[in-house]
């Protein structure tokens, strides 16, 4: 199987072009090529594939094999893929993804013939909680927004991002009752001024990663809801920063980013190893 490993600002995705070739089981493959030790290394696998309702259809799977509805960091990565592999024309700058979250707008910038950033239409985020909601979780009370950007999102304010245990604290949101079946990506913002936040993310089937686009997206438009901030932010993650407005007219958010190709490859996916008689799986 050919791919092309691609990242936004450290969020990184394996991409499979399912207009030359399918994929055969993909949550196993995600979870085979995501392993950082044993496969290719990623945050999850990405299908770019043909669509009836759109420029290409994006279908994405997290680290754990799971289906997700929407990346925002993955999808520039395909609209840079779709653009500088030939899957659209050259003298296109506006082009659209089917997501499960909807068909999605991206705006190319273009230099020398390849893209560099990209910014994308998110629509409209939907409070999903009260303004705030306080929950128990990790040992503490949390306040936070519920906020849907094709993904669900609890937006946390911390004092300090850079000191928390994200690995002790996330699966406790990820998996806590207020959030199931669904579970939930969680975002801890550390307020800045009134343009520019520090964030970190905890993604519901891959772990803390570097970036998170529609986590960004959630965590301005909370934050414009919560009075901290301004309608467009800068938002500083690990891996790098994002620009996200809010477009009062239409209640749409705009996400602007940069999209990076990686290299090429081929993998082969290993069958499943049987077990043994009388041995652990």
């Amino acid at each position: 199987m050919e791919f092309t490993k691609m990242q936004g600002i450290g969020n990184d995705y394996i991409y499979v072009d399912c207009f030359k070739e399918p994929v055969r089981e993909p949550e196993r493959a995600a979870r085979f090529l995501s392993d950082r030790h044993f496969g290719v290394g990623s945050d999850g696998l990405i299908l770019i594939c043909p669509s009836d309702h759109a420029d290409c259809r994006m279908e994405m799977y997290n680290a754990d094999g799971s289906l997700g509805l929407m990346c925002g960091n993955g999808i520039r990565c395909v609209g840079k893929y779709a653009y500088d592999h030939g899957l659209v024309s050259p003298e296109r700058r506006e082009i659209t993804v089917e997501t499960a979250a909807g068909i999605k707008t991206l705006a190319l910038q273009v230099e020398e013939g390849k893209v560099r950033q990209v910014t994308v239409d998110m629509g409209e985020g939907k409070l999903t909680s009260d303004l705030p909601e306080t929950i128990h979780a990790a040992g503490r009370e949390w306040s936070f927004v519920g906020i849907d950007v094709g993904n669900p999102h609890a937006v946390c304010w911390v004092e300090n991002v850079e000191c928390l245990d994200l690995a002790a604290i996330g699966p406790e949101f990820e998996f806590h009752p207020r959030f199931m079946p669904h579970r939930v990506n969680t975002e801890f913002i550390q307020i800045l001024d009134r343009k520019n936040i520090r964030m970190r993310v905890w993604e519901r089937g891959s772990g803390e990663t570097w970036a998170c686009g529609t986590g960004a997206s959630a965590s301005v438009l909370a934050s414009v809801l919560s009075g901290y901030t301004e309608d467009c932010v800068r938002v500083f993650l690990r891996g790098g920063s994002l620009t996200i407005r809010l477009d009062r007219e239409t209640g749409h958010l705009f996400m602007t980013g940069p999209a990076v190709e990686v290299f090429h490859g081929t993998v082969e996916i290993p069958p499943e190893p049987a077990c043994a008689e009388g041995q652990l799986p």
